[in-house]
């Protein structure tokens, strides 16, 4: 059955004999009702509506939720989206794409995401404010719904989705993650834009660069506007990426072939309804940066960057790309560039503003209880190291090696 409604008694989270519910349940949780969905179809009418008059992120795009359900989702997995609604009125007050998956012997419910969306947001209704309490009663009303589960685990979870209190970070389980994200505002002439909101020490070298690229042959911020386009400039950001990652030694998850189609397909679907957009910057004949963006209203959500370092010497192919693309997207509308999750150092150098992302992860059953405090060591053990510049750097040098030699390279 596609879709199924339960009563609040009916706590089906997988709680092992004797174990208590992750939640207290008070006399608010009355407030709201929950509904499981198990497949798209059953919601997409909902999805879509709330897609576009109320608030979500370009990461919770119904089109981007399909292709991962199509082609990235695990044999074994299975789909729990949860819709809420006000139990007095009926109306819908958002909406969780979550996911079941197998992991290490238990079952762990997490973000639909497989690794293709930055953020973990609910779609809202609307604007309407939440509040600690009311997070909390909505979600008991989304754990009385879900399959059973050993654990839960939602990361990257934004404090704010589009100016509103995300719920999932109100929770009091929520806790502040290891990752951050950044952002700009964009605001008056696109001309002057990067001048005005960008820091001066960014500005100077950006304007450095440009110049440089210009004496190479010429400079071109080229949009992948047709198929062909597409295809050539998705392929040249693979082709860049690719072999940046392996001469850092890192995994990179354009190494798997149904995320590159996952992204390919994204790109061709954004040519009709605007969600995806694909730029390229050319010096000459030259393509020496690319970026790929998910687009949500007025937002540039900037997921994929591919840079040619060896193209054109001393100038910083990424650095020129993102202050072309700040007065692109303010030419056209845009008001926010959301750098996206990661804390490289030419976010914070064009003066971006940063903000840490939330996380839900705790056990249901004892087998959950272990994995989780796994993973939280483990996030403590990354933020020890990365507090530490010389041993973070013997970590990566080590990590760069290993991965090398796994590699064969």
């Amino acid at each position: 059955m596609a879709s199924q409604a339960m009563p609040m008694a009916a706590m089906t989270t997988g709680l092992a004999d004797g174990e208590a519910a992750p939640h207290a349940v008070g006399s608010a949780s009355s407030a709201y009702v929950a509904r499981l969905h198990t497949s798209l179809d059953a919601v997409k009418p909902l999805w879509l509506r709330l897609e576009t008059t109320g608030v979500c992120t370009g990461h919770q795009h119904f089109a981007w939720a399909e292709g991962i359900v199509e082609g990235l989702v695990p044999q074994k997995a299975g789909l729990a989206i949860v819709e809420v609604r006000d139990a007095g009125t009926g109306e819908p007050r958002m909406l969780l794409p979550l996911m079941r998956r197998r992991a290490f012997h238990h079952w762990v419910i997490e973000w639909l995401s497989c690794g293709v969306c930055d953020y973990s947001a609910p779609l809202l209704a609307d604007a309407t404010p939440w509040t600690r309490q009311s997070a909390e009663a909505a979600w008991v009303a989304v754990l009385s719904v879900l399959p059973p589960a050993d654990r839960i685990h939602i990361a990257g979870i934004p404090k704010e989705v589009g100016g509103v209190a995300n719920p999932l970070a109100l929770l009091s389980s929520a806790h502040d993650s290891i990752h951050s994200h950044y952002g700009i505002a964009m605001d008056g002439d696109a001309e002057s834009v990067v001048k005005r909101i960008c820091r001066p020490s960014f500005v100077k070298a950006l304007n450095k660069d440009l110049r440089r690229l210009d004496r190479n042959g010429g400079l071109a911020l080229v949009e992948a506007d047709t198929p062909a386009l597409v295809d050539s400039i998705f392929g040249k950001l693979v082709e860049m990426r690719l072999s940046r990652f392996r001469e850092l030694g890192r995994f990179d998850l354009l190494a798997q072939p149904p995320v590159i189609d996952f992204y390919r397909k994204a790109a061709h679907r954004g040519l009709t309804d605007g969600s995806v957009r694909i730029f390229g910057l050319r010096a000459g004949d030259v393509t020496v940066a690319v970026q790929y963006l998910a687009v949500h209203l007025g937002t540039l959500h900037a997921l994929l960057i591919a840079i040619d370092q060896t193209a054109v010497p001393n100038v910083s192919p990424g650095l020129c790309i993102m202050g072309e693309l700040i007065r692109w997207g303010r030419g056209a509308g845009f008001g926010y560039f959301d750098l996206s999750v990661g804390n490289q150092s030419y976010k914070e150098h064009m003066g971006a503003v940063k903000a840490v992302l939330s996380e839900l992860c705790y056990g249901i059953t004892l087998k959950g209880m272990a994995a989780s405090e796994a993973i939280r060591y483990r996030g403590r053990g990354v933020a020890f190291v990365r507090d530490k510049p010389r041993l973070f750097k013997l970590a990566q040098e080590f990590m760069q090696r290993w991965r090398r030699l796994r590699s064969g390279g």
